[in-house]
């Protein structure tokens, strides 16, 4: 069988998807021992094993595009070592270590940096020097056999376009073309972002992007300018943030999560290429990978810089055999399906499992709302990050002992992918039918402050990989037999702070084939309705969240405490007057409360969905009676 294409850069251009480019060189080889004085481009001929290594690094991250140890390998800079004699070796030799590393699974770019002197008008050397100086550079990476060109961290552009000419003047390649601005958008020479865009695309590169200098934060803003006055590509490769002293030493001190969620808005605000800067590391860029995965399918180049079979990726396209199969339609994979599929109006309440191992309680509680008619019983996984028995036993034991087909919520944040898909494979054996994927609420919450996450995938990606499971795939795009037949929640948040966000995420979950939502807690209907009105074109069931409040002490809690919840002042002064007449006055409230929302909240949902404070369904049955 015959292997697959790989891609070209010029291909991964032209294909409209998100790709995924390495991070910083110089920070891992200083954290590895190599000294500020030394030569850093001369690595690649000195200890290539040590620059071959972070370069797999970043390719078994998901790496699609690693650039070679050039960034200073120019005449100009070499020259303070005495060494730029042997700037064409220096660029060869990098390239050829950096082919290695990728060894078919990643694409490799000739990193150019700036000659470290300024051009004239404003220094010494003339564009005509810079661009011999450039060419010797160019010359090296081109017979190291580089896939094409990453200019890198100019703050002049007429500098940047001495170094593209000497790339045009010898080669064809793409270039993708990064300019380096300070927080406030402008380039050291005083230039914004749009003029920046405006001259990268006129001079004609092929991407026009920014790297270095600031953290994702001042980049977004950037990219958002730059996206209004090019149609060119865009690139972004920030620094993990703005470096600090710390006790002499410089850290940068953005986490691979911080850089992964702006890397998502990146993609949002036009970037088609992500990666990073100073201060990234292989951890980052596989935080970044995860999250071009959650919104786009497997390219096959990403596919085989995770290491998974070529004959596979082939395979899928050519004949078929691991093509995904149509899913089981809604109504037919469960009750729950079939009544979300019609019309009726639906309640369901939510019920926690035991801290121990003792499930009676549990039991007796959701035999409780059977008998009371309600029509599907949720069951949470550790929420607020305390440990409970997990959701899936809890939600086989009530099917088992109580005949109830439960609704399962299932948490990104405390297992991998492999795990995860383990668990939802087995679920679906042992009957299973219906979930509400959650990214889960952080461990600090709760009792364990020292617990870690996981967060391999986010609920957007775990609800593609389910999609894929319907379709009888798994996420590497291998059959597993019979199709399950899941049906798959998500949540929404009709009053988080980021409306805006809130609705993009709202559409991906859709896209990536949430079949129903249930959104957060709410405790005033004009926030659902402004939140359904701006995902009407995403139509799916939803279910109102209400929360039945027991008490004062509970209102303040959750308006103080609980992350994606808001109660507005009303409410509480309302808490606040019941409380004052006792403990079962405040109670009543709360049910009255939540029963005037979920009235309120009819005519615009599919149905409600009730919360169970401490476990008392008496309450959640008061509200749906």
């Amino acid at each position: 069988m015959s292997a697959p294409t790989i891609p070209t850069v010029r291909d991964l251009i032209e294909d409209r998807r998100v790709h995924v480019m390495d991070g910083a060189m110089g920070t891992l080889l200083y954290s590895r021992g190599v000294f500020v004085n030394v030569c850093y481009d001369e690595l690649s001929v000195t200890r290539p094993d040590l620059v071959q290594t972070v370069h797999q690094e970043y390719v078994a991250a998901g790496a699609e595009i690693i650039e070679t140890n050039t960034f200073g390998a120019n005449p100009m800079k070499l020259s303070s070592y005495g060494f730029e004699d042997r700037t064409e070796e220096f660029n060869r030799e990098a390239a050829l270590v950096a082919r290695r590393a990728a060894h078919g699974r990643a694409l490799v770019a000739g990193a150019i940096g700036p000659l470290g002197v300024r051009l004239e008008p404003w220094g010494p050397t003339g564009a005509g020097e810079a661009h011999d100086l450039f060419l010797r550079q160019v010359r090296g990476l081109c017979h190291g056999g580089v896939d094409g060109f990453v200019l890198e961290t100019f703050t002049d552009p007429n500098e940047l376009a001495a170094a593209f000419r000497a790339v045009r003047s010898i080669s064809d390649l793409p270039v993708i073309a990064h300019m380096t601005v300070g927080e406030d958008g402008m380039t050291s020479y005083g230039t914004d972002v749009e003029h920046l865009a405006a001259a990268l695309d006129e001079m004609g590169v092929d991407v026009i992007g920014l790297n270095c200098s600031v953290g994702p934060a001042a980049m977004l803003d950037a990219v958002e300018r730059m996206a209004l006055v090019t149609k060119k590509p865009l690139s972004a490769q920030p620094n993990a943030g703005v470096p600090r002293t710390v006790r002499d030493r410089k850290i940068y001190m953005a986490s691979p999560d911080y850089m992964a969620a702006y890397a998502r808005r990146l993609i949002d605000a036009g970037a088609r290429f992500v990666g990073g800067c100073c201060g990234t590391t292989p951890e980052h860029v596989k935080r970044i990978r995860d999250v071009v995965a959650t919104i786009q399918p497997g390219h096959p180049l990403a596919s085989l810089a995770r290491g998974q079979a070529a004959v596979r990726v082939t395979r899928v396209e050519a004949d078929g055999e691991d093509a995904p199969l149509a899913p089981v339609p809604l109504a037919e994979r469960s009750a729950l399906g079939a009544r979300l599929a019609g019309s009726g109006f639906i309640t369901s309440v939510e019920i926690v499992p035991p801290h121990g191992w003792d499930a009676s309680d549990m039991i007796g509680g959701a035999l409780r709302l059977r008998d009371a008619g309600v029509d599907a019983i949720s069951v949470v996984d550790n929420p607020r990050g305390r440990s409970r028995m997990a959701s899936v036993p809890a939600g086989i034991i009530l099917a088992r002992e109580a005949g109830i087909e439960p609704i399962v919520h299932y948490t990104c944040r405390d297992r991998n992918m492999t795990g995860m898909l383990s668990d939802l494979l087995g679920a679906a054996a042992a009957g299973i039918k219906n979930l509400l994927v959650l990214s889960g609420d952080p461990p600090t919450q709760g009792p364990y402050p020292d617990s870690t996450v996981v967060f391999d995938i986010d609920s957007i990606g775990l609800i593609h990989v389910l999609s894929g499971l319907n379709q009888g795939v798994d996420p590497g795009g291998a059959r597993i037999g019979e199709p399950t037949r899941l049906v798959v929640g998500m949540s929404a948040n009709p009053a988080a702070l980021d409306p805006e966000l809130e609705v993009e995420r709202f559409m991906y979950k859709v896209e990536a084939g949430a079949d129903f939502a249930i959104t957060q807690p709410i405790f005033e209907v004009e926030a659902l309705e402004r939140f359904l009105a701006a995902t009407a074109r995403w139509p799916i069931p939803v279910l109102a969240g209400v929360w039945p409040l027991a008490s004062l002490r509970d209102a303040e809690f959750l308006a103080n405490e609980v992350p994606g919840v808001t109660v507005p002042d009303a409410v509480v002064a309302r808490m606040r007057r019941a409380d004052a007449k006792g403990a079962e006055a405040a109670r009543d409230e709360g049910v009255a409360i939540a029963r005037e929302v979920a009235a309120a909240a009819r005519s615009m949902v599919r149905g409600v969905h009730v919360s169970t404070p401490a476990g008392d369904v008496e309450s959640a049955i008061a509200v749906v009676a």
